[in-house]
């Protein structure tokens, strides 16, 4: 057996591995009976109005994602990208914009009515970093023929959920990806550093940990609560992930290449 054929034996059992799970996931979603929206969700612990806005913290806190939304426009516009790539980056940062938005939207009135203009933005987010890890670790054709896939159906799972109150495929699309993006960093090889990536992953991890403490957290210090948190956390998340899909240039100077 050549060296060559050695890397790509033991790369094939990875890739079935990830395909594997993926499968799985889908497998035992499709087997579960419907997940419906939980109404307490819309109960959160801090209610205070600022400048008359109710749920002042929730709402205002979401300026971090549009903050993120428009470094990463400016950091896309300005990366060396594959066409493909580039698509990527700039759904992100629209998404990260429309997320700012609508989920102040939300935020302003609770309701099922108001959380799907907050999910449909968000929805995209993470199968699009997906498309990218995959075009990195697994093969840049897979990758760019994803994408639109990818992004398109984690949408539609939104409408999905919206039309009937059923969350499992809006599960599979935001919780598949955040289980394969690692498996895939610790599996395969890829060209870009992983370091911002897993580190945003990381971060998204205990923002959404703050949230399901929502009460605990603004109990314990009683200035922020932990949706509040969360959105800060995933606000930084965001910001670490662009980092990834979008490099710094590098630049030349007296003392050879440097990242700008």
């Amino acid at each position: 057996m050549t060296a060559a054929t050695a890397i790509a034996s033991g790369r094939g059992w990875r890739v079935g591995l990830l395909v594997a799970v993926a499968l799985a996931a889908s497998v035992v979603a499709v087997l579960l009976p419907p997940i419906r929206q939980d109404l307490a969700y819309h109960d959160f612990a801090d209610r205070r109005a600022i400048l008359g806005i109710p749920y002042g913290l929730n709402v205002l806190s979401n300026a971090g994602f549009v903050l993120a939304g428009l470094w990463a426009l400016a950091r896309v516009g300005r990366a060396a990208l594959p066409t493909w790539e580039r698509a990527a980056g700039l759904v992100f940062a629209f998404g990260l914009l429309l997320t700012g938005l609508g989920s102040a939207w939300y935020h302003v009135a609770p309701s099922n009515a108001t959380l799907v203009w907050d999910r449909l933005p968000l929805s995209a987010l993470f199968p699009t970093v997906f498309a990218v890890v995959i075009g990195d670790r697994v093969s840049v054709a897979a990758g760019r023929a994803l994408l639109a896939p990818l992004a398109l159906g984690a949408v539609a799972s939104v409408m999905w959920w919206h039309l009937t109150d059923d969350l499992r495929p809006y599960a599979v699309a935001q919780f598949l990806p955040m289980l394969l993006i690692p498996l895939m960093l610790a599996l395969l090889p890829g060209r870009r550093p992983a370091a911002p990536l897993v580190a945003g992953v990381a971060v998204y991890a205990v923002g959404k940990l703050a949230e399901v403490t929502d009460r605990g957290i603004l109990a314990f210090g009683g200035m922020l609560s932990g949706h509040t948190l969360k959105h800060l956390l995933a606000a930084a998340a965001a910001a670490l992930i662009v980092r990834w899909l979008a490099p710094a240039p590098m630049v030349t100077g007296g003392k050879g290449p440097r990242v700008a």
